[in-house]
């Protein structure tokens, strides 16, 4: 059985959408009638997701966004709305993760993951909500969405990834 939705006219900014779940997500808003914003550090996969969703039917644009760099985000969120207009919902994806023993983790790797999964997802959803906040106060009759992406690794730390569940278990939080 396949749910549909109406999201014609809203638009969908997708972290983390060059990859797995990401590009799922972007697919899956864009068949459903979704402007979608794809948005990650590695451009060249988003253009090619952007050729498969276009040639669905689909309306997609890119726009490269680093999780690491709040100026990145900030910069990200404007030009995805200057180009594609408000955005209705955010798909927060994005995530990084290392393999190894929590006894092995280097302080640059913890960094990275939550710099990344936990304080990235924050500020994008920030500045996000912000915009759809003040848009709110304006028409209160225009909904709009944010969906943070956590992980079942959040639930319970596995072995090899700890940071990762931590990281995770923040965005559970969120």
């Amino acid at each position: 059985m396949t749910i549909r939705f109406d999201l014609d006219g809203k638009t969908a900014l997708v972290t983390g959408a060059s990859s797995g779940l990401g590009a799922r997500f972007a697919r899956v808003l864009a068949d459903n009638g979704a402007q979608v914003v794809l948005a990650s550090r590695r451009v060249e996969r988003l253009k090619e997701l952007r050729a498969e969703i276009e040639a669905a039917g689909g309306d997609a644009h890119v726009v490269a966004l680093d999780l690491t760099d709040v100026a990145s985000i900030h910069a990200a969120v404007a030009r995805a709305e200057d180009k594609d207009g408000q955005i209705d919902i955010l798909v927060n994806n994005s995530g990084v993760s290392t393999t190894q023993r929590l006894v092995d983790v280097k302080p640059e790797d913890y960094d990275f993951m939550f710099g990344t999964n936990t304080r990235g997802a924050f500020f994008v959803a920030q500045e996000v909500g912000r915009r759809m906040i003040a848009r709110a106060k304006a028409d209160p009759a225009r909904q709009a969405r944010i969906v943070n992406i956590a992980s079942m690794a959040a639930l319970r730390v596995l072995p090899q990834i700890g940071v990762y569940c931590m990281s995770k278990a923040a965005v559970v939080q969120m």
